[in-house]
């Protein structure tokens, strides 16, 4: 009972949190007086006299989206170079090496895109100049630029035979300024005081309370007995020759919780720590764990509310809001049933104790038994219905069914909630492709919220919505092919296909996230994944901006009673049935190679 309670209490204070949020993302966008407007816009008028930008400019959605694909071409490069020349640079007490080019290339790529896919461990190859004026500017500017682009798209349903679709610059700036760094300055003050560290010193080194024997191989002799006056390590008897004593640990440090607060928030996911948030300096406790679990998907909730009222139909929102929230329930349920479990491997004979009395209970490898499978589970779901990527527990240790539902939630196009913005314009797109459909099935031209949808819109959003899949089957298909790739899986069969497979689906949905036995650091796998994150970030911002712009250009039409209701129970039901059916038959054979593979295996 406490475990469904504390599933339970994740969500209701997502809603609770998200609703009123919602409603001031919305104020802020139209110009609107909020509670901070008297300390933030003469920052924002600053902004805008420095920047020259013109608060009035309307663009059209072809110059809107030149000024996206700009700024995040002007970003590439810089962070690009930044860590070519990290060693040269100040900020850097570890005096960390420059980055190689395709490492750098991949890195670029994943952090302009909100991706946020580490090849790298952050503590050992970023310096803190990196890390905080290249990862840390890129978290902020990336969400904000996906979030840009759906106001775009609201204000294309609202326009009225117009081709404007507002300013980019001044959605940037409002957005950075209003939204992102309040809220991020209150998460990281909450993480600092959850003991999250935030400061500029160098990495220490701290004696251990007892020394650790680790053989040749890098395992842990757990059952060896240390002679530190002559450094032997004997086990059984037996002199271990080419085991080494560790007496110290490496702590990092530096500049941390400001980073953690916008990776989270922002849906970006980069871990400040190789192991991401399973480290106890960047998630110590059960506090910190639910402050980091909440911030990644409060802001894409939030937005379904935003929409709702920007289109001045908040049951339109809700309903949007509905569809994706019973989606994270089903992911949410497959995968905390799955874990709690575990496989037959674990039951067999009961030589593992799975029962929940005194213990987490269920399939606890990879995971940190201070958070258990409820912490773990959720977060599993909340971070790959996101494009956040941010893990607590390592997603290659859980079972087949629980990690399919992880992989599929990031292979239907992070929709499920997902990124700042981009996930609810990937929503909206199957919510265009649903009442096409259904006006096919009634015999009348599809409306959604007073707009005709025509060939045009329907081709582009056809597009947006198959951007992942293409990426994810293109990518992963060739890269099986290759030697190197193979080389590079830590397992062989269905699991190092699902490895792989993972792999891709974490690039082509800009999550981030991987299962944690494929190593990705090869300069074809660095550049095809860049390439695939790049793809599907840009072609879905840039069919969302061509919808925008044609819809704004027509006319209202008013509803009658053969208009399709896109607010009632009938309408989710046919989304959450389209975004299923297009994930299905894209999706299921490769599933079937790999995770639903393994499962049978294992049942066997």
């Amino acid at each position: 009972m406490s475990t469904v309670l504390q599933y339970i209490l994740y969500l209701v204070l997502l809603v609770i949190l998200a609703i009123p949020l919602g409603k001031y993302i919305q104020k802020v966008m139209e110009g609107e007086k909020t509670f901070l407007s008297p300390v933030l816009i003469p920052w924002e008028n600053t902004v805008y006299r420095i920047l020259g930008i013109d608060r009035s400019d309307q663009m059209s959605w072809q110059k809107y989206l030149l000024s996206v694909a700009a700024f995040s071409g002007i970003g590439f490069v810089f962070l690009f170079l930044l860590q070519l020349f990290q060693g040269y640079l100040p900020g850097n007490p570890q005096n960390m090496a420059g980055i190689k080019w395709d490492l750098a290339f991949n890195t670029a790529a994943s952090f302009i895109t909100n991706t946020n896919w580490q090849a790298y461990s952050g503590e050992a190859a970023m310096s803190y100049l990196t890390q905080s004026l290249g990862l840390a500017v890129q978290n902020f500017v990336s969400a904000a630029a996906g979030m840009a682009v759906l106001f775009a798209l609201i204000r294309g349903f609202m326009g009225i035979q117009t081709d404007g679709l507002g300013s980019f610059w001044v959605d940037m700036t409002r957005i950075i300024i209003h939204i992102l760094l309040p809220l991020n300055l209150v998460i990281s003050l909450l993480l600092v005081g959850g003991g999250v560290i935030q400061n500029f010193r160098g990495a220490e080194s701290v004696p251990l309370l007892e020394p650790v024997a680790v053989s040749a191989e890098g395992e842990i002799l757990s059952n060896a007995q240390i002679n530190l006056s002559d450094n032997t390590v004997t086990v059984g008897g037996k002199i271990i020759k080419d085991a080494e004593i560790v007496t110290e640990e490496f702590v990092p440090m530096g500049p941390a919780a400001s980073q953690i607060a916008i990776k989270q928030s922002g849906t970006n996911g980069g871990g400040y720590t190789g192991v991401n948030s399973a480290h106890p300096m960047e998630n110590p406790n059960a506090f910190t764990n639910l402050v980091e679990m909440l911030s990644i998907l409060l802001i894409p909730a939030a937005l379904c509310f935003t929409f709702g009222h920007g289109v001045k139909n908040i049951r339109q929102g809700r309903a949007i809001f509905t569809a994706m929230f019973i989606c994270l329930l089903l992911a949410l349920g497959s995968i905390a049933l799955s874990e709690q479990a575990a496989t037959p491997q674990l039951a067999q004979g009961g030589a593992v104790n799975l029962s929940m009395a005194d213990q987490a209970g269920g399939n606890m490898e990879g995971k940190e038994s201070r958070f258990g499978i409820a912490s773990s589970a959720s977060w599993a779901a909340f971070t790959t219905a996101a494009s956040n990527g941010s893990v607590n527990s390592m997603h290659d240790s859980y079972t087949p069914l629980g990690g399919m539902a992880a992989m599929l939630l990031m292979q239907l196009g992070e929709v499920i909630f997902g990124g700042v913005g981009c996930g609810l314009y990937g929503m909206l797109s199957f919510a265009i492709l649903t009442v096409f459909i259904a006006g096919l099935m009634v015999g009348r031209t599809p409306e959604f919220l007073g707009k005709k949808i025509e060939p045009y819109e329907m081709k582009w959003a056809v597009l947006v919505c198959l951007a992942t899949p293409m990426a994810i089957l293109t990518g992963s298909g060739i890269a099986a092919m290759v030697p190197e790739v193979a080389a590079s899986l830590a397992n062989s069969g269905a699991h190092g296909f699902s490895e792989l497979l993972y792999t891709y689906s974490s690039c082509g949905g800009n999550n981030g996230s991987a299962f944690a036995g494929f190593s990705a650091n090869t300069i074809f796998l660095n550049v095809s994944l860049g390439l695939v994150m790049l793809f599907a970030r840009f072609l879905p911002i840039a069919g969302t901006l061509a919808i925008a712009g044609s819809l704004a250009g027509k006319k209202k039409v008013a509803a009658t009673a053969g208009t399709l209701s896109t607010t009632n129970g009938m309408f989710i039901f046919l989304l959450i049935f389209i975004i299923l059916l297009v994930g299905g038959l894209s999706f299921f054979p490769v599933l079937a190679l790999g995770p639903l593979a393994e499962f049978f295996t294992q049942a066997i």
